[in-house]
């Protein structure tokens, strides 16, 4: 498979003041295989080391933060000869090991020629336990599960994947329907590592299906093992609710869906305990379209997604047939899974922080982005249905630069709007 993490991680080795690196991320996203293969394609030799299941390890951090100590006994236990500029050191599962993510600040201050990445699960919910995090002595990086474009990659698609690189719209307009095609697949598939594996090596539907429920699963046991009991029961409700959130036309997150008479105090914990395990994202309402969007944040008002479009449809108990093919009672539910989709590939691919507006029913926006000091609005349609009466009427109004509607429609520019594809997000 091919990350675009990787590219980042080759330009963090070659940084010259190069401190640890955290990558962040939810299980099964695939964060050990990238430090692995990063490991095998720009270092002689690996040291990794599972904190999950090495107690010997975990109690090697708790003596001291000797880094001299700390490397020989890990050149022990791996039986890898630790070199600098020749030696990847790898902390897995570092939420285990309080010390280790401690003693990150002690490789930076006194041995920064070594080269050490750790990646966290759980990380933030350690955090809050009270470890001690080495504020400023450290790098981080979210890992979020396969977009789009690494997908295409995967399943063979590199021509198709490269022509929206190259932004080369006209032969992208001339595939659209291997696009569409491909995209129905994502929505259903997901970016989940393990999922796109198995479609690539078996083409079947239905296993994938099998393993997207075992991640699930997965996630679920690891409420029971780590959230706080006073929580558990909350951060299973809020858990739950995601596909009833997403599934209404106006898909605010209201705790009224979670159980009558429910309050936002009563769930904030549960929320933000699904957040630092990065199952859940957060897009917040603004209350004026204004640069910097940041300083408008309603953060009473937000819309809650998924980490990953495939997962959706697994707890909807969405079939492939009805994503692939589209029948009547599907077409409500399409719109979730869309915006979704959307949600997804604006953090993985772009950058950018998206938000929402709201300002009446006729003035709704999906997602407004920061760009180049301009707010861009993004309007989100499931279909080729061309009709964006909320985006006109913002347009009408807050006259925006540029103003962006995608859908399965062809790239096309218009006076007033850019029809941008589903499948071409990544280029906003």
């Amino acid at each position: 498979m091919q990350r675009n993490a990787l590219k980042k991680l080759k330009e963090w080795k070659n940084k010259r003041n190069r401190k640890p690196l955290i990558l962040r991320g939810a299980r099964q996203v695939g964060k050990t295989w990238l430090m692995k293969e990063f490991g095998r394609q720009c270092f002689q030799n690996t040291a990794y080391v599972n904190f999950d299941s090495n107690a010997r390890m975990r109690r090697i951090f708790d003596e001291d933060y000797d880094v001299a100590r700390i490397l020989r006994m890990i050149n022990i236990e791996t039986g890898v000869r630790i070199e600098p500029g020749k030696t990847l050191l790898l902390f897995d599962e570092i939420q285990e090991a309080p010390k280790a993510i401690s003693s990150l600040k002690y490789f930076y201050e006194n041995a920064p020629e070594y080269a050490v990445i750790a990646a966290g699960s759980l990380l933030g919910t350690a955090i809050h336990e009270g470890v001690s995090f080495p504020v400023g002595k450290v790098e981080s990086m979210d890992i979020y599960p396969m977009s789009f474009h690494e997908f295409l990659i995967a399943v063979g698609e590199e021509a198709l994947a490269g022509l929206l690189t190259d932004r080369d719209y006209d032969s992208v307009n001339a595939f659209a329907d291997k696009y569409v095609h491909w995209l129905k697949l994502y929505y259903f598939i997901g970016g989940m590592p393990e999922a796109v594996k198995d479609y690539v090596e078996n083409g079947d539907v239905v296993t994938v299906r099998e393993i997207q429920k075992q991640i699930l699963s997965l996630y679920e046991n690891d409420f029971g093992k780590h959230a706080p009991d006073t929580e558990l029961a909350r951060l299973r409700m809020v858990w739950n609710s995601i596909p009833i959130q997403l599934a209404k036309e106006n898909r605010k997150f209201f705790f009224g869906q979670i159980r009558q008479g429910a309050r936002a105090k009563d769930f904030e914990l549960a929320i933000e305990w699904l957040q630092d395990c990065g199952l859940v994202g957060k897009v917040y309402r603004v209350e004026k379209p204004a640069i910097p969007l940041k300083a408008y944040v309603d953060f009473a008002a937000f819309k809650l997604f998924l980490l990953d479009v495939g997962l959706l449809g697994a707890m909807s108990d969405l079939d492939a047939r009805s994503i692939l093919e589209g029948n009547e009672l599907f077409t409500e539910f399409k719109g979730a899974l869309t915006e979704q989709y959307v949600y997804q590939q604006l953090i993985a691919e772009t950058g950018y922080t998206p938000y929402y507006f709201s300002a009446s029913s006729h003035t709704e926006i999906d997602f407004l982005v920061q760009k180049e000091g301009a707010v861009i609005p993004v309007e989100a349609k499931a279909e080729e249905n061309l009709k964006a009466k909320s985006l006109r009427a913002y347009c009408d109004k807050y006259h925006p630069a540029c103003a962006v509607r995608t859908s399965m429609a062809n790239y096309r520019q218009q006076d007033w709007l850019l029809n941008l594809p589903l499948y071409a997000i990544e280029n906003l």
